[in-house]
């Protein structure tokens, strides 16, 4: 199976939120792979990786991160590839890390979604409606995936 998601992680300690955005992931039958690249410890390292995503055939990256939470901007910078920054609750419960993920300047831009597993499971759902664009198989799932969140919703009673 090819790669088609890269998710990223600035430290190990955020793989509980970020294994949400791989569920999904796995759940629809999409190629990814998990990084622990670090902005701040490793800048060359993750600068490297970005610019070679594409050549990878990477379409879209997922990078989660706590407090400066600057990898996804990092990443941003070095790809023109879609990134979506998650958030990671961090000594701020997250708020420090959102801002950081959204307060991106003028073309950088990174996508953010809640903070947290929210986030991630979001972050993976939004991946998988970039793919969709240009794969109807994954875009049928997205229907059914809805359809069966619908149904949830009405089959509960009060």
């Amino acid at each position: 199976m090819s790669i088609q998601v890269a998710v990223m992680m600035g430290s190990k300690s955020d793989l509980p939120t970020m294994e949400e955005t791989s569920k999904i992931l796995k759940a629809f039958g999409v190629g990814y792979e998990m990084k622990v690249l670090s902005a701040h410890r490793t800048p060359k390292e993750t600068a490297e990786y970005a610019e070679g995503l594409k050549a990878q055939g990477v379409k879209v990256v997922i990078c989660g991160a706590g407090g400066s939470a600057a990898l996804a901007g990092v990443v941003a910078a070095h790809t023109n590839l879609p990134v979506i920054g998650i958030p990671i609750e961090s000594v701020l419960h997250g708020i420090d890390s959102l801002l950081s993920t959204v307060q991106m300047p003028p073309g950088v831009p990174v996508g953010g979604v809640a903070i947290g597993k929210p986030g991630a499971k979001n972050a993976a759902l939004l991946a998988l409606r970039i793919l969709a664009l240009s794969d109807d198989s994954i875009n049928e799932k997205l229907i059914q995936f809805s359809e069966e969140q619908r149904d949830k919703i009405l089959k509960q009673k009060v």
